[in-house]
This record gives C-alpha cells, structure tokens and sequence, in this order.
C-alpha cells in the first residue's frame, strides 16, 4: 500500500498547519474564556477555500479530496477544536448535503455563499426528545399547496444560532417512521424560522451551539431537499462524510495535547531531571503518539475509501470510534503528565481535555458506532 501524500496534499496540510499555528492558536484560549465564536477567522478560512472544501469549483468551492480535507480538519482542530468544528460541521453536514442531492437551481442559490464562507451553514437532524433515535423525531411538515408547514424543534446544532442556512429534517408522511423524513433547505429570516437557547457547554466553547425553532415556517416546495421521503436515507450518506471528519477532529485534538505534553516534559524537572528523562513516563508519551498514528491511518484510510467512490460505512464508523476514544485517552494522559499544571487554564491541554470529550458523542455516539461496525459485519442493514 502507497501512505504517500500527494504533493498537492502535503502543500494543502502546510497551509492549514501554518494558517492553525499563525492565525487559530494564538487567539485560542481567549475565545474559549469568553466563549467568543471566532467569526474572524471563518472569514479567512472563507478566503483560503476552506469552507467550501468539497464543492465543485463551478459552485465557488476548492473541489478538492476527502484525503486533503481530513487533513484540514486535523491540522485546525490541532489548534483549536472548536475551529475545527465549526468549519467540518459547516463543510461536511450543510454544504455537503446540498452538494449531494440538491438540484442545480439549489446548488447555484446555496452552495456558492457556502463555499465562499459568506454564509455559514447549519444541519439539524438532533432534538430534545430523539438522537440516536431519529424515527423519533416530532418535527413535522405538513404540504399544503405548494408549500410545506414546518413545525418544531432541533437540538444541539453546531453553528445554530450563527448559521444563515440550514437543512434540517422533517417527518412528512409519520406513518413510515424514519422511511417517511423529508430534508430542507432554510434560510435564515423565514418567518417562524428563529435560533432557540444557545447552549453552555463542557467543551468547545468559542463553538456556536443552539436550539432551532420553526414555528409555522412555510417553506416553498422549491427548497425541498432531495426527494420526498428520502430525508433520513440522504442524512446516512451524508454523515459518513461527517464521521471522518469527527474522525479527523479527535486526531487533531490527540495531536495537540501530545505536542503539548512533549513541549512540559522537557522543560518540566523534578528530583534533578527534566520529566522527558523518567522511563515511565516515556512510555505513556509512547502509547499516546502509537494511538494518534493509528487513528490517523485509520482516518485517512477512510476517507481515500471515499475518494475512490468505494463502501466506506464500516471505515468511517471504525475511525470515528477509535480516533474519539484514542483522543480522549490522549487528552486524559496529557493533563496527568502536566500534573497540577494540567489542571489550570494556563496550559493547553485542560481545554483539549473538555473539547475532545465531544468527539465520542457527537455524529453517533461510540455505542452507534459499535452497532454500524457489528451491522455491516454480520451482513444487517438498518
């Protein structure tokens, strides 16, 4: 097998990394301080072509590979996860699900503000009362002429309350369970259409987190997103995409709390030797950076699946599980090789450590994870 990047990937990973290191950590803590969403720097990642990563170039996107794109999340989200988040959620949920299935009329209207970060986008799938669960939804849209009346509430959506479109899912024909959800398109200033509770969280915190509330939304049949009843179906195509790149997060946050342990070790002493010097703690920087390359390869194969056109349901699940699990083992070694350092929100890896929890829950949690892995296996098929 050739673990060879691409000279364009490799020049791709270099401008993300310098562009993390120049523009993204430096301002990191004190927007996860005052919970500050880093509207700035989405601006620049605009005008790098990072919010349109996977969009066609005739839809003002990069066209670019899942490959390079794994590598962007990893290389942002080494710096700052909730960075991190905020630009893959925008790419891989949003975007993406127009690029899949939207006409080209929606394509035109939607993608080119998307891939030009002159909007940024939201996906609502979760609410209060169904997660895992999505036949459990109560959004529902009920046709009525050419239009559909949208009533209900999303959960936890990533860029919420600062998105300016938004596909979320519906129940259009209850009677078919999660075989009867439609998707559409929203944008922001729709009558009834409004951000709920923006939420506090653990972790993430420069990361815009909030409610959806659609409250008698009439949205014209034209912004129906792929075919009616397939809503569900498209939501599964579409978080594989996202899995990887929650896949690529973990790595990048597990990287970063390395790095971080690395740089304490060698300056950090005691008993007459710098910490870098005590062979037990050698192995635990070790097994970290072992597990950090795994996920990696892990992610990476994933998404060169993807780039192939090839199954990739079972290597997304499998990065994902691995690579959140691996950086919240990471994270949970680099506070306690810090110490009482470790602890404090003057270093790095406190922050990694509440971020990267996120990672094992978000896009299916681990037990989903388990379940899609177990499913395509044993040959079932949800």
């Amino acid at each position: 097998m050739a673990f060879e990047l691409t000279p364009e990937q490799r020049q791709i990973r270099k401008v993300a990394r310098e562009f993390a290191e120049g523009e993204v950590a430096p301002v990191a803590a004190k927007h996860d301080e005052t919970c500050e969403f880093p509207a700035a720097i989405v601006q620049k990642l605009g005008e790098l072509g990072f919010m349109g990563v996977l969009v066609p170039p005739q839809y003002g996107g990069a066209g670019l590979d899942y490959v390079s794109y794994a590598l962007i999340v990893e290389e942002l989200s080494r710096s700052d996860g909730s960075v991190g988040i905020t630009m893959w959620a925008h790419n891989s949920l949003c975007a993406n699900h127009i690029n899949l299935f939207g006409t080209k009329a929606q394509k035109e209207k939607y993608l080119v503000p998307l891939a030009r970060g002159e909007a940024i986008g939201a996906w609502g799938l979760t609410e209060p009362g169904s997660g895992s669960d999505a036949a459990g939804m109560k959004s529902a849209a009920v046709r009525e002429g050419r239009q559909f009346v949208l009533n209900g509430t999303k959960a936890f959506i990533t860029n919420g309350s600062v998105g300016r479109i938004a596909v979320v899912m519906a129940i259009t024909e209850p009677a078919l369970g999660s075989k009867g959800i439609s998707a559409f398109i929203l944008e922001r200033g729709m009558p009834g259409f409004s951000p709920g509770q923006r939420y506090r969280k653990l972790g993430l915190h420069a990361s815009d987190t909030s409610e959806l509330v659609f409250d008698g939304v009439r949205v014209p049949e034209e912004n129906l997103l792929g075919e009616l009843h397939m809503g569900f179906v498209n939501s599964l195509q579409v978080l594989e995409g996202g899995r990887i790149a929650m896949a690529a997060m973990a790595v990048g946050l597990a990287q970063g709390a390395l790095d971080a342990t690395v740089a304490y070790m060698k300056q950090r002493t005691a008993f007459g030797k710098t910490l870098a010097e005590f062979n037990g703690l050698q192995g635990m920087v070790a097994e970290m950076a072992t597990e950090i390359e795994a996920a990696r390869l892990l992610t990476l194969r994933a998404a060169y699946l993807k780039d192939q056109g090839k199954p990739a349901r079972q290597a997304a699940s499998m990065a994902k599980v691995f690579a959140s699990e691996v950086g919240m083992r990471a994270a949970t070694r680099a506070v306690q090789l810090h110490g009482g350092a470790g602890y404090v929100t003057e270093f790095p890896v406190e922050r990694i450590f509440r971020d990267v929890k996120l990672c094992e829950i978000g896009e299916g949690t681990s037990e989903v994870q388990r379940i899609v892995i177990a499913r395509e296996l044993l040959g079932f098929r949800a």
